[in-house]
């Protein structure tokens, strides 16, 4: 009714549904009971997760399992996703360890360059100076 006496003030997608029923239909939301009764699970009642060859990989470098055949044939994704959080974090303090290493490795050798008595700038000259010579040279 609000729509019919200020009709002309909204736009005509407002207009459209003026007749239209606007309930959302939520077929596609309803899980079937043979879906959810297919998944597999676990001996905790906890829904399965057959791990791939990585995963268990990933399951052993975290330290979950001691050795493969420890793992069982159905995991929770939980402990999966924890093992992977897990490597993560391992591999993140691996590279800063190597980004710190590699820092201190560059720290040293530019002392020892300056002990020679080597820098960019003395080495860019030194090409540029060579370069000019190689060019007063080649002309005729």
């Amino acid at each position: 009714m609000a729509v019919k006496l200020l009709g002309r003030n909204f736009p005509s997608v407002l207009r459209m549904t003026e007749g239209v029923d606007l309930k959302i239909s939520r077929r596609l939301c309803i899980k079937r009971q043979q879906d959810l009764q297919s998944k597999s699970r676990s001996a905790s009642g906890v829904p399965g997760h057959k791990p791939t060859d990585w995963e268990k990989k990933f399951l052993l470098w975290a330290g979950h399992f001691k050795k493969a055949e420890d793992i069982p044939e159905t995991v929770s994704l939980e402990t999966v996703r924890a093992a992977k959080t897990t490597l993560r974090v391992k591999f993140s303090y691996f590279m800063i360890a190597l980004t710190i290493v590699g820092c201190i490795i560059m720290v040293v050798r530019g002392k020892q360059a300056m002990k020679r008595h080597e820098s960019l700038l003395s080495i860019n000259l030194e090409k540029k100076a060579q370069w000019r010579a190689e060019g007063t040279s080649a002309k005729p």
